[in-house]
C-alpha cells in the first residue's frame, strides 16, 4: 500500500480535527464561485448551535514560508465563494509580506496549534452564550411564581434572611458567575454557590471540567423546579404568570449583570 503524501495527509488531519468539533470537513473540494471554479484543501461548514459558517483552510505542508501571493489569492477566493473566513495553515511560517497582506482582512495565518486554539475557543464560547440563553429561560420560569409561592415551596428565602439550604436563585447566580469566568478565559474558575449542598466539584481547570459541573448544576435546578411544581399542582398553588422576555429585555438577566 503507498503511503500517503505528507500534503495530503496534513489535509486529512484537519479534516479529522474540524469533524471532531461537530463541523462538517471534506478535503480537495471544487466550487463554484461567483467568477469562476476554485479548489479548497479543506472545506469547513457549520450549523452549530443556530450560526453557519463556512471556513476555507489552506493546508500548507511546505518546506519554505507562505509569501504574499497566496494570501493575496485565498483573500479573492473567500470574496468569490462568500466564505466567512479564510485560514492558510503553515508549519514554517509566513513572509513579512504574507503577514501585512492578512491584517485587516478575514484571513489568519496560524500554525495547526494555533489553529486548534482559535477555533476552540469561538466553538467554546458559543455553547457558553447558549448556557446563558438557558438561564434565562429558567428565570422566565422561576419567576412566573409569585415571591410567596416561591419562598412557601423553598424555591427562594425569607426577604432579608439567609438560610444555607436549597435556594434555586443562589444556584443560578453561580451558574451565570461560572459562565461569565468561562467566557473570559479566567481559569482556574472556584464554584461557590453559598449553600450547604455541594453539586459537582469544587472547581474547574478548564472547560470541559467546567461543563461537566454546569450540566450537573443545571439538571438539578431544572429537576427541583419541574418537582416542585408537581407539588403546587397537587396543592391547589400552581398558577404561573407565564411571560417570555429575550435575555436583553429581562430585567432578572440585567440584574444578574449578565447583559454586556
Amino acid at each position: 500500500m503507498a503511503k500517503m503524501k505528507p500534503w495530503y495527509e496534513f489535509q486529512e488531519i484537519l479534516k479529522s480535527y474540524f469533524q471532531l468539533l461537530g463541523c462538517d470537513a471534506q478535503t480537495n473540494v471544487t466550487i463554484q464561485g461567483v467568477r469562476t471554479n476554485h479548489n479548497i484543501d479543506v472545506l469547513v461548514k457549520s450549523k452549530y448551535l443556530g450560526h453557519d459558517l463556512t471556513w476555507i483552510i489552506e493546508a500548507k505542508k511546505w518546506k519554505h514560508r507562505i509569501s504574499k501571493l497566496h494570501v493575496l489569492g485565498l483573500r479573492q477566493i473567500v470574496d468569490d465563494i462568500g466564505a466567512d473566513k479564510g485560514f492558510i495553515i503553515s508549519e514554517k511560517g509566513f513572509q513579512k509580506g504574507a503577514i501585512e497582506a492578512s491584517k485587516n482582512s478575514n484571513i489568519s495565518l496560524l500554525t495547526y496549534e494555533e489553529l486548534q486554539q482559535y477555533s476552540g475557543r469561538i466553538i467554546q464560547n458559543e455553547i457558553l452564550e447558549k448556557y446563558l440563553e438557558r438561564i434565562n429561560l429558567l428565570l422566565c420560569r422561576y419567576y412566573s411564581h409569585n415571591k410567596n409561592i416561591r419562598i412557601k415551596y423553598n424555591l427562594r428565602q425569607e426577604t432579608g434572611g439567609y438560610d444555607p439550604k436549597f435556594n434555586v436563585y443562589f444556584i443560578l447566580m453561580a451558574l451565570v458567575r461560572s459562565i461569565k469566568a468561562g467566557l473570559e478565559n479566567a481559569y482556574p474558575i472556584i464554584f461557590e454557590t453559598y449553600l450547604d449542598v455541594k453539586y459537582g466539584e469544587r472547581s474547574a481547570e478548564n472547560y470541559f471540567e467546567l461543563i461537566n459541573w454546569l450540566n450537573i448544576n443545571f439538571l438539578v435546578v431544572e429537576e427541583k423546579l419541574f418537582m416542585t411544581e408537581i407539588e403546587m399542582q397537587k396543592n391547589g398553588d400552581y398558577s404561573p404568570q407565564l411571560h417570555y422576555f429575550p435575555p436583553d429585555k429581562n430585567i432578572h438577566m440585567q440584574m444578574m449583570k449578565v447583559i454586556r
